[in-house]
């Protein structure tokens, strides 16, 4: 750096950042795989293809890669040219082939019939190979690939997923045979021999008939492999017509029980025969149709374990909608017709490049927010009628929504659920939830759900020990429980618990259009160690740490959700130095699209405690993040975790009085908001609420009536976040290194901060000033990047928020002059404990400008090069 004013000293920042060491991901080869793609609900549809499947899965670390040629609608038989497409839901499928065609081996798919019903064992299907149709004899649950005895042609699966690509992702479900679409115009390719011909096409009266709850032989597959991604319409309880009889299918995953038994309203919650559940899946699937039951009416499970003993009646770890605490008996409920306002704004969405979008994000407990005059919750309805409208008006750009998931304790904020399909019913119903989001789509608010992967509550009636053993958590003991939080931890290598998960991941982009996903507590999840003494935890097979299926896992996770919503907002709560979160699993990531910087969080507000005085012996606090701030895509997280348990308020972290810790708290969020990084507030900072978060009282609105200085808070919050949406300086080059750049970043001795922030164009630069003192300095000297007139475009020290007016109201010219490696300076007034933010007004337009221009230019295709 060059020479500072006034006495400022320099300090050496550090540059190394602690890393936590890769897992060793080399493995045994295996055999080829390749994946199949079609489509559930839809016209059977066969075409030929011109696709090849050179799948090979390399060691742990590696993505499994796809490649295969689409196939063009010109392709496809002129007796098919009418194909229903469909690109609503797509659902991955992996099918094992070994690399050389195989003898005697079996292929099973379910096709229904169109117009007449033909019955059938279940575990018996039919399927069509070419316009003949021939039976296809009772197969293994491994579902190995049939030749074509007719025609001796090998029945080849082909795949479009390109997972170099995630935007290009095609995945499929093989109920029905269909060509789909995805969405940027890639079609499946199907073998001709897998074509039906014109007759065989199913009619729109058929499709009257086509039930989503079916358990087919292939679906049961999926889900015991791990990739059924809609398993949610298989389990769980479901009202349909049966042979034109209305009931109710239940259906459940306990493997080792001996016994199911559906209890509720039906039948007095007593256990009898009548309401006996069939295993229809060696692996453990339990299904039944009764006509009594109805919507409405409340059920759970009766499990019997292998020794025929039955605990505590299970809720359905499926179900919808569930009683309110403290009942916990799961509702049968049918999904009522929904109409979406929201057109415009997903379309909008998938246009984007979400990195370079504006991300304002206020974290919200809905219990909590507001509540009734008597105390009690709002429900889902009465909120939609004031938040959307004041998180518009506030100048949000997204709300973050504390888990939804139905659990028995508040306490816990939703974090230990039982109920994962289930949105809690302190508030309402489920279409409640649905008006709500789809109303703060219409203000253009985004919607972000707290989601917990890691861990679930180990209350009796939820999925603890399900049919009397270990069956959604870890077998091992070790491994299972989460003593840090009381809780037990989620077997993220048992297959049908991946399905249980990404499904239900999906079920709230799908059913309840979210936008994203904040993923909590990642490194609980990655870290084999996490709150484990020594001797109470085993190495993997390598030896290290690293938790191999849980990686696996959330790999598998991000490209599920991204392959269908390519601008989804996967958010990784990750509080370790964990390398490449937000890097694509080719790249030997995990493929979320943003992480949270914790150590951004912690370094910030331990800096805002200190004494000025003594910051410039801390100064290395503000700094440093910026040494590793391109590492990963980082939000800059002020949350709920840190406003509870004695860390006191946002408002009283900050140093000093009443004056000093309102001026911090506008210094430090001028700060954070210019500091590159989306940004996250936790609710009631906005205004400077006083005490700390109480999940079970509303925030202090009577704040803002009741003291000016929350008032003109509350406004300060509104005009910065105004200002940052309006200037893409702020966040259009968030994540690239042409967006910031130090002017001063060594001044400890006055604790004074200058760097720019920019964006694509010149004219948009902004540059922060920071001063973490209360004293005012008079004709500062700062470079600055051009030569021309520069504005005062914000001061958190102007009067109108509660500050002490320190304002330039005069216009500022840039010398010829270079200072602090800039080519021209400026002299300036600097608040006290203020943030000020000044803006290219105009640009002299001459030689050295240019020439100036040119040089940043050529840094800039260097930095990239």
């Amino acid at each position: 750096m060059s020479d500072k004013p006034n006495g400022s000293s320099k300090i050496i920042a550090e540059t190394t950042v602690e890393t936590t060491a890769k897992v060793d991901s080399s493995a045994s080869s295996t055999k080829e795989k390749a994946k199949t793609t079609t489509r559930k609900r839809t016209t059977r549809a066969r075409a030929k293809s011109k696709t090849e499947n050179n799948v090979a899965k390399g060691d742990i670390s590696t993505e499994l890669k796809t490649d295969a040629k689409s196939l063009s609608k010109k392709d496809i038989d002129n007796e098919n040219k009418e194909i229903d497409i469909d690109t609503k839901k797509i659902v991955e499928v992996e099918e094992k082939v070994s690399d050389k065609p195989l003898e005697n081996e079996k292929v099973e798919k379910k096709t229904r019939a169109t117009k007449k019903t033909t019955t059938a064992k279940k575990t018996t299907t039919k399927t069509r190979t070419t316009r003949k149709t021939t039976k296809a004899s009772k197969t293994s649950s491994s579902t190995k690939a049939d030749t074509d005895k007719a025609e001796n042609k090998e029945v080849k699966a082909a795949s479009t997923k390109k997972t170099e690509d995630v935007k290009g992702s095609v995945q499929v479900d093989i109920e029905e045979t269909k060509i789909v679409e995805s969405k940027n115009d890639k079609l499946t390719a199907m073998s001709k021999e897998n074509l039906p011909s014109a007759k065989e096409i199913i009619t729109e009266k058929d499709k009257e008939n086509i039930d989503d709850t079916e358990i087919t032989s292939f679906n049961e597959y999926l889900f015991h492999q791990g990739k059924n991604y809609s398993a949610y319409n298989i389990l769980g309880s479901h009202v349909v017509i049966r042979n034109n009889v209305k009931g109710v299918q239940f259906a459940t995953w306990a493997p080792r029980a001996s016994e199911v038994y559906v209890v509720g309203d039906f039948n007095d919650f007593n256990v009898n025969d009548a309401y006996k559940l069939e295993k229809i899946s060696e692996n453990g699937i339990w299904s039944g149709f009764f006509t009594q039951p109805k919507e409405g009416d409340k059920y759970k499970y009766c499990v019997v374990d292998s020794k025929g003993n039955s605990g505590e009646y299970k809720s359905d770890p499926y179900a919808i909608f569930s009683e309110l605490r403290p009942n916990n008996a799961s509702i049968i409920y049918a999904p009522k017709d929904f109409t979406w306002n929201d057109k415009k704004w997903i379309e909008n969405r998938n246009k984007i490049n979400v990195l370079e979008q504006p991300l304002n994000i206020y974290e919200i407990h809905l219990g909590s927010w507001r509540r009734n005059q008597d105390g009690d919750f709002l429900s889902y309805e009465e909120i939609s009628e004031i938040l959307p409208a004041y998180l518009k008006d506030m100048g949000y750009s997204h709300v973050e929504i504390m888990p939804l998931v139905e659990h028995p304790l508040d306490a816990s904020w939703g974090y230990q659920g039982t109920g994962y399909y289930s949105p809690t019913s302190r508030y309402g119903n489920p279409e409640g939830l649905k008006l709500l989001i789809n109303k703060l789509h219409e203000e253009n608010i985004g919607v972000i759900m707290d989601w917990v992967p890691g861990h679930f509550c180990k209350d009796a009636h939820g999925l603890y020990k399900f049919d009397g053993t270990a069956t959604y958590e870890y077998q091992e003991e070790w491994r299972a429980e989460n003593k840090g939080w009381g809780t037990c931890n989620f077997d993220l290598g048992r297959a049908e618990v991946q399905s249980y998960l990404i499904s239900n991941a999906l079920y709230w982009f799908r059913e309840f259009h979210v936008d994203g996903l904040r993923v909590d507590a990642v490194s609980s999840i990655l870290y084999l160690d996490y709150s484990r003494e020594p001797g109470e935890w085993k190495p993997n097979k390598y030896g290290g740490n690293g938790n191999l299926e849980a990686i696996d896992f959330l790999k598998q996770l991000n490209q599920a959700v991204f392959a269908e919503y390519p601008t989804a907002l996967m958010i990784a709560e990750e509080s370790t130095a964990w390398p490449n979160i937000t890097k694509p699993p080719m790249e030997d990531g995990l493929g979320f699209n943003l992480k949270w910087n914790m150590g951004w969080m912690n370094d910030t507000l331990e800096y805002v405690k200190i004494d000025p005085s003594y910051r410039k012996n801390n100064h290395r606090n503000i700094t440093f993040a910026m040494m590793y701030n391109y590492a990963e895509n980082y939000v800059l997280p002020l949350s709920h975790d840190e406003v509870v348990h004695g860390k006191k308020s946002l408002i009283e972290k900050m140093w000093g009085d009443e004056w000093n810790k309102f001026a911090g708290l506008r210094a430090f969020m001028g700060y954070m908001m210019g500091h590159p990084g989306k940004k996250l507030t936790f609710m009631g900072c906005e205004f400077a609420q006083g005490i700390e978060w109480r999940e079970y009282e509303q925030l202090e609105w009577n704040l803002i009536e009741a003291l000016e200085i929350n008032e003109k808070t509350q406004l300060f919050f509104k005009d910065l976040n105004k200002l940052y949406l309006d200037n893409k300086a702020f966040w259009e080059l968030d994540h690239d290194h042409r967006g910031f750049n130090w002017i001063e970043a060594d001044n400890s001795e006055q604790s004074i901060l200058v760097f720019t922030r920019r964006s694509r164009k010149d004219d948009e630069t902004l540059i922060f000033i920071v001063n973490f003192t209360s004293i005012v300095y008079y004709d500062y000297q700062i470079g600055v990047p051009f030569l021309g007139e520069y504005e005062e475009l914000f001061n958190t020290d102007d009067s109108k928020y509660g500050g002490s007016g320190q304002i330039m109201d005069t216009p500022l010219f840039a010398e010829r002059a270079p200072f602090q490696n800039q080519p021209y300076s400026v002299k300036i007034k600097v608040p006290p404990m203020a943030t000020l933010v000044l803006k290219v007004k105009d640009i002299f337009k001459n030689e050295e400008n240019n020439e100036t221009e040119k040089d940043e230019t050529e840094k800039d295709e260097k930095e990239i090069n």
